[in-house]
């Protein structure tokens, strides 16, 4: 992708790129591929539309306050298109793609701005014919050419994440045509788990200015700010320098006890704590970028400066996250990942001497959910949360902390997938945890008393499987004293010193 924007003097090295509409394109043709193979392969005829709804604008309650809209994940994956009240169409014969814009009434002209031509959308999102959605009966029927009822294949699927299901497509006529409702969403969805090289591109850039901007907040950072001037700060960064007007989800700017919590920074919580001297710093925020997203959490100490108990905690994490990047390939047992990081924690924690015992017995007791209760990372595009982690007649593992797997698949080249390990310390586990018989055993109580208080520690990147391994795309300091000289004022990244090229 070219930038669109000429380089500046800013504190950013980085410009919005202009990113190509044939990246849906190729989205397109991968479904089309996917789905006649389907319909071949169970006799069915290739006949009928691919046919999805956008999104609609939103009020605000009862009021007439628009919330700010971004496009249905399913849509904007095939259509890119970034306005609302559409609707799309694929001819699975032909390939043709089609759109369906709302007809404007003209008094949008005053308040709202020009009134496109349908000639506009056309060459906007590369696709054959635009049409307005009052014409979608009769276009589909004339299209269809008198070969009986036009068959729709309508997008009706659960999410795994959200056990909330896509909303089939509904407008007026839709009685008019025969419609399948179990189709297309895996197929589908299948499609968004791998990425293409013009998606990477678009997540690395999303990660590459949400990166600085972390490195930005670490560097801002104060004793006495309130959580949410860290939150401003990496908005401001990544919409300044970035042209992101959306994140990915909700900010997690979490100090002190906060840091365990695993979702701070919602409306009951609101990243409005001060900060204080001593505290770790949990801050979890990634940029969105043309739909695609980026999820990134960096811990680092408030005051610049890793006491003994969060070095012990922090490596303990640090060491999780790189054994996992270094151990992900394609064919890799995402279940097995995880179990690999709990068991570096565990290792960590007893060589700190705050747990004690056998590694394989506190494996097989489930220890190291009592610390990590949440799932190693997730499947990342244009959702935080992308869907396809659980395939048709995969089940989730009902143990502690495996529950919580957002994904048990292995992993395939392509896929863009978050490392995120953490160590909390959290009373809901920790006291039942040291009071039942299976796992009272391995704490040293006096020791882990110093911790109670604590928080928590998580690092999160975002990695591209490759053929023979991974690609880290995300870009922060990690190491200990990586970030306490970039909290000093360091460049990063960092510069070699013109001794590193002496011969």
């Amino acid at each position: 992708m070219e930038s669109d924007a000429s380089p500046s003097s800013s504190p950013s090295s980085l410009s919005p790129p202009a990113v190509p509409m044939e990246l849906h394109v190729r989205n397109r043709e991968k479904l089309l591929k996917s789905l006649r193979q389907s319909l071949s392969d169970s006799g069915r005829p290739l006949h009928g539309f691919v046919f999805l709804q956008g999104g609609e604008e939103q009020a605000r309650h009862d009021t007439d306050h628009t919330e700010l809209f971004r496009q249905e994940s399913y849509f904007a994956y095939l259509f890119g298109v970034t306005e609302p009240g559409f609707f799309g169409a694929i001819d699975i014969m032909s390939g043709n793609s089609l759109l369906f814009a709302p007809r404007l009434p003209s008094e949008y002209a005053v308040w709202l701005g020009e009134i496109k031509p349908l000639s506009f959308f056309e060459e906007k999102y590369m696709v054959n014919k635009v049409f307005y959605t009052d014409d979608i009966v009769k276009v589909l029927h004339e299209l269809f050419q008198g070969q009986g009822k036009p068959s729709l294949f309508l997008l009706h699927g659960l999410n795994t994440d959200s056990n909330n299901f896509s909303k089939p497509a509904e407008f007026e006529g839709v009685e008019n045509f025969a419609t399948d409702l179990t189709t297309l969403h895996p197929i589908l969805t299948e499609c968004r788990v791998t990425k293409s090289d013009l998606e990477l591109a678009v997540i690395q850039f999303a990660n590459d200015i949400s990166s600085e901007a972390h490195v930005e907040v670490m560097r801002k950072i104060k004793v006495g700010m309130k959580e949410y001037q860290l939150e401003s700060t990496f908005l401001h960064h990544t919409y300044m320098y970035g042209g992101c007007r959306h994140c990915s989800y909700t900010c997690i700017c979490a100090t002190g006890g906060n840091s365990a919590v695993l979702h701070y920074g919602h409306a009951a919580a609101p990243n409005d704590r001060t900060l204080e001297d001593g505290d770790m710093a949990l801050f979890d925020m990634g940029a969105e970028y043309h739909f695609y997203g980026s999820d990134i959490t960096c811990s680092f100490p408030v005051n610049g400066k890793f006491t003994s108990d969060q070095s012990l905690i922090y490596n303990a994490v640090l060491q999780a996250h790189d054994a996992v990047i270094a151990a992900t390939k394609p064919g890799v047992s995402w279940v097995d990942m995880h179990k690999l990081a709990e068991k570096t924690i565990l290792q960590s924690l007893r060589e700190g001497s705050i747990i004690s015992g056998d590694l394989d017995h506190m494996m097989v007791e489930r220890l190291g959910a009592a610390f990590m209760p949440h799932g190693l990372g997730h499947l990342l595009g244009i959702d935080t949360h992308d869907p396809g982690g659980y395939l048709q007649g995969l089940e989730r593992p009902k143990e502690p902390g495996l529950s919580s797997l957002r994904t048990v698949r292995d992993l395939q080249e392509g896929m863009v997938i978050t490392v995120e390990p953490g160590c909390y310390f959290i009373d809901a586990l920790l006291v039942p945890a040291m009071e039942s018989t299976k796992t009272s055993q391995f704490f040293n109580h006096d020791v882990i008393g110093r911790f109670r208080t604590f928080g928590g520690v998580r690092i999160e990147s975002d990695v591209c499987v490759t053929a023979t391994g991974c690609k880290n795309m995300t870009d922060v300091p990690r190491r200990t004293w990586e970030i306490e000289a970039v909290m000093a004022g360091a460049p990063w990244p960092p510069r070699l010193s013109p001794a590193h090229f002496e011969s």
